[in-house]
């Protein structure tokens, strides 16, 4: 009897373990639209000339980037029970990764709200799928990681609180607050 009950007991204990460890194994995809960007760039080599002159020094004026304010209040959008980028949503994520590259101190803080519809935990998980589609994007065309967090409010902040599918529509979104 207590070698069954051994074996019982490690079972128990080994099979939630393996499902823990199992969910939380993360496989990285690349994005179609990025595979294309680098399919399409052409490989540069040097001419002969310039190998042998030294380039002119040329001062570009290059212009100040956009404050935060000016998109931080674009807010990434989302089908319903969706957390797929649109292409609209990938080209707005686009500029963000731009102006972060040109201010390489600045963070940003993921925010992920869905609509009132479903259940609190089943919306806690779906913003968070959001956050991480968002965030796995960024990362892939160039922000690093660390200089991105991610936080799901689900259904607790919403930016209209009507009843209806407009209010519905504006409350599916991931909201970037810069640091």
């Amino acid at each position: 009897m207590g070698r069954k009950f051994r074996i019982c007991l490690m079972l128990v204990l080994f099979i939630p373990s393996l499902m823990v460890t199992l969910s939380c194994v993360r496989s990285k995809t690349i994005l179609p639209d990025a595979m294309e960007q680098v399919a399409a760039q052409p490989e540069l080599e040097p001419s002969e000339d310039q190998c042998r002159e030294p380039a002119a020094e040329v001062a570009v004026k290059t212009p100040e980037p956009p404050a935060p304010e000016e998109f931080s209040n674009d807010d990434i959008q989302f089908d319903y029970d969706s957390s797929d980028l649109t292409p609209d949503a990938r080209e707005l994520l686009r500029k963000k990764a731009e102006w972060m590259s040109q201010n390489p101190d600045k963070k940003a803080t993921i925010e992920a709200h869905c609509d009132e519809r479903g259940t609190n935990e089943y919306n806690l998980a779906l913003g968070d799928r959001r956050a991480q589609s968002a965030m796995a994007y960024m990362v892939e065309i160039g922000v690093p990681q660390e200089k991105l967090t991610a936080i799901s409010y689900g259904e607790e902040r919403p930016v209209d609180p009507g009843h209806d599918e407009s209010a519905w529509a504006k409350n599916r979104r991931v909201h970037f607050v810069f640091e």
